[in-house]
């Protein structure tokens, strides 16, 4: 290729999408095709620009239109915590190997919708802007498709520290105990009478509160697992007011 040549210079925190010789030659010396866009060089680069929140160019903001010229220096910026998604109340999208975060999040709250199958790239990023939900995903690809209403890659593959890492970027409003974490409904308070055929023997003997989903037959009560879901409820709360 022969176009101008211009120097990008990427966050550490971003280093993880970029190979590694381009790492140790920080800022990286990238030679453009002279019409191709700012934004089009950083993702060939490897950063999703769902992963950015800003690009300059010899100090001066630039939208990712932008055609470099021989010569700018251009800085990626990261994307500033907590990030703001504008235009529609605060949900998400997760792809089918985020089962885990996506149930931890029905857990403390937050809506979350999720399908234990693959769905597929085109219908993940047709659903995301339908429904104008924050596509979550490990799948840097599927963050480059133009249709999706916003996207976040999710940097780790522990459910702890993806939903400490989700929380920590959006700070979503927390309402623990009111979502099914099954298929993500409301719960709301339900009698024993009105759930008992729902209920095994031991259950029934031993329990008296129940909540129930309004989407669906899930019924929930305070069972053998209550202690460690009491726990991820916590951290969750904890991580919320360090942000």
């Amino acid at each position: 290729m022969n176009g101008p040549r211009i120097t990008v210079s990427i966050p550490a925190e971003l280093h993880l999408f970029v190979a590694a010789d381009r790492r140790r030659t920080e800022p990286s010396t990238v030679v453009t095709d002279g019409t191709s866009s700012l934004g089009h060089v950083v993702e060939s680069m490897g950063v999703p620009l769902t992963e950015v929140g800003g690009l300059s160019v010899d100090g001066r903001d630039v939208p990712y239109a932008h055609v470099p010229v021989e010569g700018e220096a251009v800085r990626v910026l990261a994307v500033t915590r907590p990030q703001q998604v504008p235009g529609a109340p605060l949900r998400f999208l997760l792809d089918v190997h985020l089962g885990t975060l996506a149930r931890r999040l029905r857990l403390v709250g937050v809506d979350a919708a999720y399908e234990n199958e693959d769905l597929g790239d085109p219908a993940l990023a047709a659903l995301s802007a339908s429904e104008r939900r924050v596509m979550l995903t490990r799948d840097r690809g599927l963050l480059r498709r133009r249709e999706l209403f916003a996207g976040a890659y999710v940097y780790s593959d522990r459910p702890d520290d993806q939903l400490h890492d989700v929380l920590q970027r959006f700070a979503p409003t927390l309402a623990p105990w009111t979502r099914c974490v099954a298929c993500n409904g409301l719960l709301g308070p339900a009698d024993k009478d009105s759930v008992r055929d729902r209920l095994h023997g031991g259950t029934e003997r031993t329990y008296d509160v129940f909540a129930a989903c309004l989407s669906c037959p899930r019924v929930y009560w305070r069972g053998a697992h209550h202690a460690h879901l009491e726990s991820v409820v916590a951290a969750a709360l904890r991580s919320a007011a360090t942000r």
